[in-house]
């Protein structure tokens, strides 16, 4: 079975986030989505938030697991078997961090192959961040979220402003 990883801190997951699993979903037979901590994020949502979220949007995709991880992507992605960890690039600065971070992991583990997807350009501008700014100053963020979380999730961000 050929399963990838795509891995962020998904908080909150994105119509970009969905628009990238969507596409991994019909490239392997596995998408292991991993929320993975990261300690320079400040995280409005849980971790498991996060993955009941990330199920709630993806409860349509079958080969679709969702879940949390403390460990690094890379030991994840080891863990377990995957052949590829997908990656979205929004714009240039994505694509120069996300190249360093290829060469270490390449040079690390040669086995698991590092693919990127370019983000649909009706999503390539917008960012989890943005999205919480938005939400938390009492934005709509209906062009930004998948539907069935747009509630959940304006309430959550509307509450943290207060």
């Amino acid at each position: 079975m050929r399963v990838c990883v795509y891995a962020g801190s998904f908080d909150p997951p994105t119509l970009g986030h969905l628009d990238l699993i969507r596409r991994a979903s019909g490239m392997y037979d596995q998408v292991r989505v991993a929320v993975l901590i990261n300690p320079d994020k400040k995280g409005v949502f849980t971790p498991p938030q996060r993955v009941a979220l990330l199920k709630k949007i993806t409860q349509d995709l079958p080969n679709v697991v969702c879940e949390a991880d403390s460990g690094a992507l890379l030991a994840y992605a080891q863990r377990v078997g995957a052949c590829a960890v997908v990656r979205g690039l929004r714009n240039e600065a994505d694509f120069l961090y996300e190249y360093q971070w290829a060469l270490i992991n390449r040079q690390l583990c040669p086995q698991i192959e590092w693919v990127y997807l370019m983000s649909d350009p009706s999503c390539a501008h917008v960012s989890s961040s943005h999205v919480r700014q938005l939400g938390a100053l009492g934005f709509a963020l209906d062009a930004f979220l998948p539907p069935s979380i747009v509630d959940e999730v304006t309430e959550k961000l509307r509450g943290t402003q207060k």
